[in-house]
């Protein structure tokens, strides 16, 4: 059962919750990077095609993220409402991973039919285990500050999975496969499905629930209804989608990037990185960077404005980085550090306010629907990697281009857009999203002390 307990989290909790978020922040910077790669430049499927199925397959999150939610808010076991998926999920979510990269040699069509449905599954396994990862955090304490507090330690993890793929991850696929790329990636990624369920399970035994389940939730559909009706849940649900978008963007480009467009032939340019991996790891060090800054900086400011400059920062250096010269390695990094801390801002941000979102609704309405309100940042960080992943795909099929080939102006042009030009413009409506948020701190500090009050009066 969950237990109310005090406010007050100790460290060790706070880090055995937030290396649950290194397990996501693995696999989905892992596929960032290397699912349109694998199927597209090794599998030799079209790239609109992939794109298509990334964009499909959300359709199907789009029900399935939500049905999570409501199943986990109506959860009681004597482990709470959240952790026991944390105890069972993992295990499956870890052989989904590992099925998508093993496609063994088949023609086209069933390769594309194997790409569907293990990547359908791998997000299936997904949801069930990170949407009541995320309404965890909103049982965890009670008090705003100490959610935020316990927020940035999530985000740090989830950057330091981002740190790990760009310094290790095409190391890694370049040593384990010996030549054979499709072998590096498959060895890769056990090795993160290995790490994902340590880190889970670390999660499920290190945390407690501190605010108890109420005596009744209305139907789902009337939980639905709340929650699409909130402004400040579509504003930030907005933001975190095309915010992620555009970082899936350009990673999803990133290779072929480097690979057509800068002529990059993979040799080591710093130490063991090569081009593609010091680009990745400047972006992961700069969320680290942007974690911290974010996290002291809510303190003294509004997330919502804080929010907003981080979308303008991400913007305004992703179109800095268009414009310098291809070999302006050390500026490019630079550059790329920035961009980065602009995305540990709003990742920080953006789910602290979503816990915000659900306590808010709860005082609002009498609702507690944490999970299906938390499932809107799982959804958007999903949504926003395909999105982002789509959108190379897209501009790789329309503009030309052809694997292995020296590319058409024209293509070059089309992962220029994708690499650049259309991550910068949707920060634009991502930004513009948050001037209708609506919940500032003296509101927050209004609906803690109301709560407060009535959790603690007699049933």
């Amino acid at each position: 059962m969950a237990s109310t307990g005090s406010a007050k989290i100790r460290l060790s909790e706070k880090l055995g919750y937030g290396i649950g978020d290194l397990a996501a922040g693995l696999i989905l910077n892992f596929f960032g990077v290397f699912l349109l790669y694998y199927f597209v430049d090794l599998g030799g499927l079209a790239p609109a095609a992939i794109a298509l199925m990334l964009l499909l397959t959300k359709l199907i999150d789009a029900v399935t993220d939500p049905m999570m939610g409501v199943i986990a808010d109506r959860t009681r076991t004597r482990w709470g409402r959240y952790r026991p998926y944390l105890l069972f999920g993992p295990i499956p979510l870890a052989i989904s991973l590992v099925l998508i990269f093993s496609a063994p040699t088949m023609s086209t069509t069933s390769l594309l039919i194997w790409a569907y449905v293990t990547y359908s599954l791998s997000m299936l396994a997904f949801t069930a285990v990170n949407v009541p990862y995320g309404g965890l955090l909103g049982v965890i304490s009670p008090s705003s500050r100490e959610r935020a507090s316990v927020t940035a330690y999530r985000m740090f993890f989830s950057a330091t999975g981002s740190i790990l793929i760009g310094v290790l991850a095409t190391t890694l696929v370049r040593e384990f496969g010996g030549g054979d790329e499709a072998l590096g990636i498959l060895l890769t990624v056990c090795c993160i499905a290995i790490v994902a369920t340590l880190c889970l399970l670390t999660t499920f035994m290190t945390t407690r629930e501190r605010i108890p389940p109420a005596e009744s939730n209305a139907s789902p559909w009337s939980d639905l209804g709340v929650l699409v009706r909130t402004g400040p849940w579509i504003a930030v649900a907005v933001a975190a989608i095309l915010g992620v978008t555009a970082i899936a963007s350009r990673a999803g480009s990133a290779l072929f990037f480097f690979k057509y467009v800068v002529g990059d032939d993979g040799s080591p340019v710093l130490l063991f990185l090569d081009r593609t991996a010091l680009f990745l790891t400047a972006l992961a060090l700069g969320q680290v960077t942007g974690v911290i800054v974010g996290n002291v900086l809510q303190k003294r400011f509004e997330k919502a404005h804080l929010l907003i400059a981080a979308g303008v920062l991400k913007a305004a250096m992703i179109t800095l980085f268009y414009f310098l010269p291809l070999d302006a390695i050390g500026p490019q990094t630079l550059v790329q550090y920035v961009v980065g801390i602009g995305f540990g801002m709003l990742m920080v941000l953006s789910f602290a306010m979503f816990t915000d979102i659900a306590e808010f609704i709860d005082w609002k309405s009498g609702r507690q629907m944490t999970a299906l309100v938390v499932a809107a940042s799982v959804f958007g960080v999903k949504a926003g990697i395909a999105f982002g992943s789509a959108i190379p795909g897209v501009m790789l099929d329309i503009t030309g281009f052809v694997k292995g080939a020296q590319q058409s102006e024209t293509a070059q042009m089309g992962i220029q857009l994708a690499f650049a030009v259309i991550p910068a413009a949707v920060m634009i409506p991502a930004a513009t999203a948050l001037f209708f948020y609506g919940i500032d701190r003296a509101v927050i500090d209004r609906v803690e002390a109301d709560l407060s009050a009535r959790r603690a009066a007699p049933a």
